[in-house]
């Protein structure tokens, strides 16, 4: 169970995901590694970091972030108003995510339910594509992989993939780990063409080996704490290239 996991779990089973934060309890990170200090920094957010003072992280550098929205069919962030509008109105670029439970239910039911609470998208140049979430089950060590097979998560990952594309225009950003990927999906090199990459790898100079055929990242998660509120991001190009990225193109 990654770091990041034990980070996400906020409004749901909160006495457990209150135990694990406790005995995971990342150390703050006094900025991006060296060699990437110069791409747009960013950072994602959930309930766990509640009414985020959005000025104040602009101040400090955030020029993008990631909200989740919603987690399998029956949970919304109540902070995703305040925090998804707050970015905006701070002058961050901001994009919403889903967390998958892939036993709760189907890919696009899923996908359905987290346009319908936040992850839309629109050609506007300040929001970014949808994300889809998906890593280690933090409700059964057992059963890491959701107890679906690596063909039936490459299936469900495509049904939720094909109802965004269907809803908003845009194929989702995967956010995931090179390990979850290779235990899970086999490492399937089928989404590596179409689905922009969220790596999440803390730690090191670099995300390191990735996933699945993708030969860049556009997103690498580097930490779970730092001088932005939730988890600390980088963007892979120029603050221009990002807007582009956010506008479709």
């Amino acid at each position: 169970m990654t770091r990041t996991l034990l980070r996400r779990r906020a409004g749901v089973l909160a006495a457990a995901a209150a135990a694990l934060v406790l005995t995971c309890a990342p150390t703050a990170s006094a900025g991006p590694p060296d060699r990437a200090a110069h791409q747009p920094r960013g950072h994602d957010v959930s309930s766990h970091q509640k009414r985020v003072d959005w000025q104040s992280a602009q101040d400090d550098g955030a020029r993008f972030v990631y909200v989740k929205a919603t987690e399998a069919t029956g949970y919304r962030n109540p902070y995703f108003d305040q925090q998804y509008d707050g970015a905006r109105a701070a002058g961050l670029i901001r994009g919403a995510y889903h967390f998958a439970l892939p036993d709760r239910s189907s890919g696009a039911r899923q996908a359905a339910y987290f346009v319908a609470h936040g992850g839309d998208w629109r050609a506007d140049g300040w929001t970014l594509p949808p994300a889809l979430d998906i890593e280690y089950n933090p409700y059964s060590a057992r059963h890491k992989c959701y107890g679906l097979s690596k063909k039936k998560m490459t299936k469900w990952i495509w049904s939720f993939s094909d109802e965004i594309r269907r809803q908003t225009g845009r194929r989702p950003v995967i956010y995931t780990t090179l390990q979850w990927w290779k235990l899970c999906t086999g490492n399937s090199r089928a989404f590596a063409s179409t689905h922009p990459l969220w790596v999440a790898r803390h730690g090191t100079s670099g995300p390191g080996r990735l996933p699945g055929g993708w030969r860049y990242w556009t997103f690498w998660q580097y930490d779970t704490a730092g001088r932005l509120p939730g988890d600390q991001n980088l963007f892979n190009g120029t603050t221009g290239r990002l807007r582009t990225f956010a506008l479709g193109w």
